[in-house]
Parts: structure tokens; C-alpha cells; sequence
């Protein structure tokens, strides 16, 4: 998916969050990083039509987030920081399939649909557990099956292994360095990063830095004095 800023920014009330922004996005891999409230949540939020831009606008394969709305639904998905806020159904099957119950499709469609999900995400294990059962990581994982089972073209993950110990971080990386989607990546874990195609530095409010993740985050550290 090509995703273009065009001088896109945000404003809430009189206090300017994200400076206006023009850039273009392609690559398959891209991290987020910045202290808090560097404007990197309202980036990526932008992206998905969770918040609309105050001034330019940014748009998807040539589709307005705003405009096209409607057109766009279903081809981004949001992983937020906890993800048991968004699981809404008890089971966790139940919560994938209450994700394609509006896409028309009847009942063994969307049986086979999340049998086919869980499969792919090696967590078969998990269809009939409930939800407030899971670890951390297994119920990250629910989350990301709840919303690959609508068939995102992109996926933003903000903070994917915040809170979890070490199997669980391990366990979440390897499942999105297996991904076929495009990913946008939200994080202070700066070594989940390593090998992304490209990673950007917010810092109050502006675009900070555009480079690899070495020197994003050498520039990151600089900033933040560490």
C-alpha cells in the first residue's frame, strides 16, 4: 500500500500534536518511534482514519482516509497498546467472527475463514479460550487474529510487546516478522526494529527523523540523552 502524507497535520484545540507532514510510505516495514507524546500515535492513527487530519490530507493508494472512508474500512487494521480493550466477545473465536459477521459472509465461510487464521498464526490452541485466560502475548496474538481475519492490506501495531516478558516479546516478533502484511510499528522495544526497511523519529510534534533503524535510533538516543 502506498500511504502519502500531504501536508497533513493535527491540531487539538489551540495546541498543534503533529506538525503539517509530507512524505510517501511504500516499504513493507515501518517503525515508529519517539518519547511520549512526540506526536507518533497521532501518525499512525492518521493513517487509519481514527483521527482526521486539521490541515492537508493523507491517503491510500489514492484514496482520501476522510473522503473515502467508507471505501477504505477493512483495509487497515489497529493493534492499540492493550489489546484485551478490544476484544469484545468472551472467546476468542467468537471475537474473529464477530469481525466478519458484516462482510456477507455466512456461517462456514467464516468458520474456515478463522480456522484459517489461527492456523497461520500457530495458534490454533487458542480458538475456544476465553479471553481474560490468555498471557499477555497469547492475547496479543488474539488481537492481531481479530483483525487479520478481515484481510487488512496494513496493519499498525502500537507498542505490540509492551509488558511482556521475554517469551512473550520473542513469541509476538517472530509471528510479525512472519506476517505478509505491510506493518507499521509503534515501539520503544528499539530491538524489535532491527531489520525494518525504515523507521521514523517523532519528536515534539515533528518529523525528527527518516532513516534506517540504526540511524533513526541513534538520533533517538541523542534526543532522549541516553
Amino acid at each position: 500500500m502506498n500511504i502519502r502524507f500531504e501536508g497533513a497535520g493535527v491540531d487539538f484545540g489551540d495546541r498543534t500534536v503533529l506538525q503539517p507532514l509530507t512524505l510517501s510510505l511504500a516499504e513493507r516495514r515501518i517503525g515508529v518511534i519517539g518519547l511520549n507524546g512526540s506526536g507518533k500515535s497521532t501518525f499512525a492513527r492518521l493513517i487509519n482514519g481514527l483521527v482526521a487530519p486539521s490541515r492537508g490530507r493523507i491517503t491510500l493508494d489514492g484514496l482520501d482516509t476522510v473522503a473515502d472512508a467508507k471505501t477504505l474500512a477493512g483495509r487497515t487494521g489497529y493493534i492499540f497498546q492493550n489489546p484485551a480493550n478490544q476484544i469484545i466477545m468472551p472467546i476468542v473465536a467468537e471475537d474473529m467472527d464477530f469481525g466478519l459477521k458484516n462482510r456477507g459472509l455466512d456461517k462456514a465461510q467464516r468458520a474456515a475463514k478463522i480456522a484459517e487464521t489461527l492456523e497461520a498464526l500457530a495458534i490454533a490452541h487458542l480458538e475456544r479460550r476465553r479471553a481474560h485466560e490468555l498471557s499477555g502475548g497469547e492475547l496479543q496474538l488474539a488481537a492481531l487474529a481479530a483483525v487479520l481475519v478481515t484481510g487488512p492490506d496494513l496493519v499498525i501495531l502500537d507498542e505490540p510487546t509492551n509488558q511482556l516478558d521475554l517469551k512473550n516479546r520473542r513469541l509476538v516478533e517472530r509471528t510479525m516478522a512472519g506476517l505478509s502484511q505491510q506493518l507499521i510499528v509503534i515501539s520503544h522495544d528499539l530491538a524489535l526494529l532491527d531489520g525494518f526497511d525504515r523507521v521514523l523519529l517523532f519528536h515534539e510534534g515533528r518529523l525528527a527523523a527518516d532513516a534506517p533503524p540504526a540511524e533513526a535510533v541513534a538520533r533517538y538516543l541523542e534526543i532522549a540523552g541516553a
